[in-house]
C-alpha cells in the first residue's frame, strides 16, 4: 500500500524526522500558550517554507496542526484557560480535576484520548481520500460551483453565533479576494490606481495579520492578572498516575467521539469547537454517571480530547480532493502548495501521489511523537509557558510577524497589508464577526469564480445549468438546508434561554 511507501520514505529521512519532532514540540507549546493557536503558529512559520523541501515543508506544518489542538488542553487544564477554542470542553471537566490535585491523571487522559482520536481520523483518511478523489474528478465546472456554493454557506452560517454576521464575513473575503486583475480579461479590480494591488491581496501577510496580530491586539486589550498554573503533585501517584481500570471507562466515549470528530472534520468549516462540543454533549449523554461531567469526570476529559484531534486527518479531504480547505489550517497549507507548485485537486492523486501519502506518513509519526512527549512532559510545558512574561511574549511575536510578512515576497507593502489585516481581525472578533470564515473564503474565491465562469461558457441558459444538473443541484440544497438549520437551532436557542430568563 502507498502508505507503507510513504512510512518507509520518512523514516529513511532523518532530516524529515527532525522537521517532524521540531513540530511535534513547537505545536503543543504554541498551543498551550493561552491566546495563542496552531493557526497562528503556522501563519508565523508559513515564509520558513519557502527555503525548504515541499515534503519537510508541509510536514512540518500539518504536524503543527496537530500537536497544537492537543497542546490547547494544557492550558484548559492548568490555567482554566482554553489554549484553543475546541479545547473549552476540555476546560469544564480538566480544571476541576486539577483543583483536587490530580492535573497530571487529567493531562494523561487527554494526551492518550487525543492521540487515540487522531489515529482513527488519519487512518480514515488514508483509507478514503483517494476514493473521493476519484469522485471528484468525476465532477465538471457546474458541480465544483455547487461545492464551492454549499462550502461558503456552510461555512459563513455555522461557524460563530450569528448567522448574519458569518455570511457577511465570508462574502467579505470573497470581496477581497477580487482585488487585482480580472483572470480572464486582465483589467485592473478595486485597485483604485495603486499598483501594488494590480497581483492582489497576499495571503501570507493577510492570514498572519488576522490570525496572529488581530489575536495578540485582542489579547492585550483583555490582558489581565497573570496566569497562574494549579501544579500538579509530583509525589502523589495515586492523584496523577493513570491506572488501566480508570481509563476503560473512557473507551466507549472515544471510540464514539473519534467518529464523530472524523465526520465534522470532513465538513469544510465546521472545524474542531464544534467537534468537541457535540462529542462533549452526546458522551454525557450516554454516560453512566452524567451528574460527575463537569465536576472531574475523565470521561468528560476523553470525548471532547479525541473528538478534536479526529478532526484533524479528515479536515485534509477536502482540501487534498477539491481544493477546498476544511479548515484555518487547511487554508494556510494551501498557501504551501501554491509556493511549491503543487496543483492541489483530484489530479494531485496522479500526479504527487508519493508526496501525498509520505505527507499522511508524517502525520501517523507526529502523533506518536507528541503523545510521547505530552504524556511525559506537559506538566513542564505547563511550567515553561508561565515563566514567560507577556511584556517579552507580545514584542516577539510582533518582531517575527514583521519579518515573516515582509520575507514573503520582499515587499514593504506585504507589511502594510498584514498590519491593515491584524486591526481588521481584532475588530472582527471585536464586534463578532468570523475571521475564520473571511480567510476560508478568500481562499476559496478564485477557484469557485473560475468555476462559475467556466459553467456559464457550458451553459446557453446562463445560471440554468446549476439545476438541471442533479449532482449541482444537490449540492446547492445541502448549502441552502445548512444555513436553514443553523437558523432554526439558533431561534430555538433564544426561545429557551428567553423562557429560562422569565
Amino acid at each position: 500500500m502507498d502508505i507503507f511507501t510513504g512510512l518507509a520514505t520518512v523514516l529513511s529521512d532523518p532530516i524529515l524526522l527532525g522537521w517532524v519532532f521540531l513540530a511535534a514540540i513547537v505545536g503543543m507549546i504554541v498551543g498551550a500558550i493561552p491566546g495563542l493557536t496552531a493557526s497562528a503558529a503556522i501563519a508565523m512559520l508559513l515564509p520558513l517554507t519557502f527555503y525548504m523541501e515541499p515534503l519537510p515543508a508541509l510536514a512540518f506544518l500539518y504536524v503543527i496542526g496537530k500537536s497544537g489542538r492537543y497542546g490547547g488542553s494544557i492550558a484548559a487544564i492548568l490555567f482554566n484557560t482554553p489554549g484553543t477554542a475546541a479545547s473549552a470542553a476540555t476546560q469544564l471537566d480538566g480544571y476541576p480535576l486539577a483543583q483536587q490535585g490530580k492535573a497530571g491523571k487529567a493531562m494523561k487522559v487527554a494526551t492518550i484520548s487525543s492521540v487515540m482520536g487522531d489515529f482513527t481520523g488519519e487512518i480514515l483518511l488514508i483509507i478514503g481520500v483517494a476514493w473521493i478523489a476519484a469522485i471528484a474528478l468525476k465532477l465538471g465546472p457546474p458541480e465544483l460551483f455547487a461545492v464551492y456554493f454549499a462550502a461558503f454557506i456552510v461555512i459563513g452560517s455555522v461557524i460563530g453565533k450569528s448567522v448574519t454576521r458569518g455570511l457577511a464575513s465570508a462574502a467579505f473575503g470573497i470581496l477581497v479576494s477580487m482585488i487585482g486583475l480580472d483572470p480572464i480579461s486582465s483589467t485592473e479590480r478595486f485597485t483604485f490606481g495603486n499598483f501594488d494591488l494590480t497581483n492582489g491581496i497576499s495571503l501570507v501577510p493577510l492570514m498572519i495579520g488576522i490570525f496572529v496580530l488581530g489575536e495578540v491586539f485582542s489579547q492585550i486589550e483583555e490582558r489581565g492578572a497573570k496566569t497562574q498554573m494549579v501544579p500538579a503533585d509530583k509525589n502523589d501517584a495515586a492523584r496523577n498516575g493513570l491506572t488501566w481500570a480508570e481509563y476503560k471507562p473512557c473507551i466507549p466515549h472515544v471510540i464514539r467521539s473519534s467518529f464523530i470528530g472524523s465526520f465534522i472534520g470532513m465538513l469544510p468549516g465546521l472545524g474542531s469547537a464544534i467537534a468537541a462540543f457535540v462529542a462533549y454533549g452526546e458522551g454525557k449523554r450516554r454516560a453512566a454517571n452524567p451528574d460527575d461531567w463537569g465536576n472531574g469526570a475523565l470521561e468528560g476529559i476523553a470525548a471532547p480530547e479525541a473528538a478534536n484531534n479526529a478532526v484533524s486527518g479528515p479536515s485534509m479531504a477536502p482540501l487534498l480532493t477539491l481544493g477546498i480547505p476544511g479548515s484555518t489550517i487547511g487554508a494556510i497549507l494551501i498557501g504551501v502548495f501554491l509556493i511549491h507548485g503543487i496543483q492541489i485537486g483530484p489530479t494531485m492523486f496522479l500526479t504527487s501521489r508519493d508526496l501525498v501519502f509520505a505527507l499522511f506518513a508524517c502525520g501517523l509519526i507526529g502523533i506518536v511523537m507528541y503523545g510521547v512527549i505530552g504524556y511525559y512532559g506537559a506538566a513542564f510545558v505547563g511550567r515553561f509557558i508561565t515563566r514567560i512574561p507577556t511584556q517579552v511574549l507580545y514584542p516577539i511575536i510582533f518582531l517575527t510577524s514583521f519579518v515573516a510578512a515582509y520575507t514573503s515576497r520582499g515587499n514593504l507593502f506585504d507589511v502594510y497589508v498584514m498590519v491593515a489585516a491584524g486591526f481588521l481581525g481584532w475588530g472582527m472578533r471585536k464586534l463578532h464577526f468570523n475571521p475564520a470564515a473571511f480567510v476560508i473564503s478568500f481562499v476559496l474565491a478564485r477557484g469557485a469564480e473560475e468555476a462559475f465562469r467556466q459553467s456559464l461558457l457550458l451553459s446557453d441558459n446562463g445560471l440554468i445549468i446549476f439545476v438541471t444538473r442533479p449532482i449541482a443541484l444537490v449540492f446547492l440544497l445541502i448549502g441552502l438546508a445548512a444555513m436553514f438549520a443553523r437558523v432554526r437551532s439558533l431561534n430555538k436557542q433564544a426561545r429557551a434561554a428567553a423562557l429560562k430568563d422569565a
